[in-house]
């Protein structure tokens, strides 16, 4: 087959980035108490700063799809590629602005682009790198000679305290303490917004790097492990029951769009299962570590990073923590961007050299999944 190059990387972070102690002047306080999770969350996640598509009078200045699209542009922009020489969209994101139509032709919409084949990958982390494997097959197989894939995430408009103000209000009417369940409170010190987009090839630029993409590979543990992390259900002895079999009065009552964790099967799984299909993959493809130049893991927070490489180094997956790279406490965790805004820094700022492996780790909670990628500087 043919081989497919990234060929430039680009990324959009909207409006300045917000610190911790302002955190909940963007967000809100829900029935007007601090947060109890705040403080604990941001000690062991250990991200200082995240970025808002939200202004400080609390209203939205961007949508997912218009994020995405400033990546795009600036993606052009960065290459001067012409738009009507790409033959394909392929986007990933967890939080679109609306159930219909898919992301990819909301942000297919705005590009005003020719016409062209669309790709929407649904999920929650895995769903940006899912967005660039459906590209790269597209190369792949003679589909396409240039497409581009995005990772992206507007998810500040579903932290607001406003989002939880029907629940408070239940609570207290219950005599009950209004502060919103761990579950939920736990993301909202969590998650950021961006997006990021890459420009895929048949070919690698005549000037400066490309990345070759050897191979991009999942796994899904669904079949083993109940739901983790979901958002539009309520979560009721394991199963989910989805927001539309619930009544009107309970979306807003028991705040059922909330994004929610269970944390003690996050806690009790992510790690084993990130170990397990690490070694299954680098088996499965004949990878010898040693060989990695650069280790980019998508991780929630720094909480897991230290467990997971004494994890690694327990099950003989050694990668040494100088090869890794990670900005999560810059950033935040912009969920599908994540790994595309991490492997855009590590292009565009750090002397690559041709032969230097990468390789991409991406889980995600919401049912176990992970998803990895082996890349080579040329």
């Amino acid at each position: 087959m043919p081989k497919v190059y990234i060929n430039a990387i680009a990324k959009f972070l909207p409006n300045d980035p917000v610190s911790n102690d302002r955190m909940e002047q963007v967000l809100g306080l829900v029935n007007g108490l601090p947060s109890r999770a705040r403080s604990i969350v941001l000690r062991n996640n250990r991200i200082t700063s995240r970025y808002y598509a939200i202004g400080t009078d609390g209203q939205p200045t961007h949508n997912n799809a218009e994020l995405t699209l400033q990546a795009i542009n600036q993606l052009m922009e960065q290459t001067g590629v012409d738009k009507k020489e790409i033959d394909m969209l392929s986007c990933g994101t967890s939080t679109p602005d609306q159930l219909l139509p898919s992301h990819a032709s909301m942000v297919h919409g705005l590009w005003k682009n020719k016409p062209m084949e669309l790709n929407s990958a649904s999920g929650i982390c895995t769903s940006g790198i899912n967005a660039l494997k459906y590209a790269y097959m597209a190369l792949a197989t003679g589909g396409a000679k240039q497409a581009v894939c995005t990772g992206s995430e507007r998810v500040s408009s579903w932290l607001r305290a406003d989002k939880f103000i029907n629940e408070s209000e239940r609570l207290v009417a219950l005599e009950q303490n209004p502060i919103i369940a761990f579950e939920k409170d736990f993301l909202r010190w969590m998650l950021s917004d961006g997006a990021a987009a890459m420009l895929l090839g048949d070919q690698p630029l005549s000037r400066g790097n490309s990345l070759a993409i050897h191979w991009i590979d999942g796994i899904s543990y669904a079949n083993e492990l109940e739901t983790c992390m979901y958002a539009g259900a309520t979560k009721i002895d394991g199963k989910l029951l989805p927001w539309s079999d619930a009544s009107p009065d309970e979306w807003l009552s028991s705040s059922i769009f909330a994004i929610k964790q269970d944390i003690k099967l996050l806690e009790a799984q992510i790690i084993p299962k990130g170990v397990q299909s690490i070694q299954e993959v680098l088996h499965r493809r004949r990878v010898d570590v040693r060989d990695i130049d650069y280790f980019l893991p998508h991780i929630s927070s720094y909480f897991f990073k230290d467990r997971l490489s004494e994890a690694f180094v327990k099950a003989g997956v050694d990668i040494p923590e100088e090869k890794w790279f990670i900005n999560l406490h810059k950033i935040g965790n912009v969920g599908s961007a994540s790994s595309y805004i991490q492997l855009e820094e590590l292009f565009n700022t750090k002397t690559l050299r041709r032969g230097e492996k990468i390789l991409l780790s991406v889980p995600e909670s919401g049912r176990f999944s992970y998803v990895y990628a082996l890349l080579e500087v040329t």
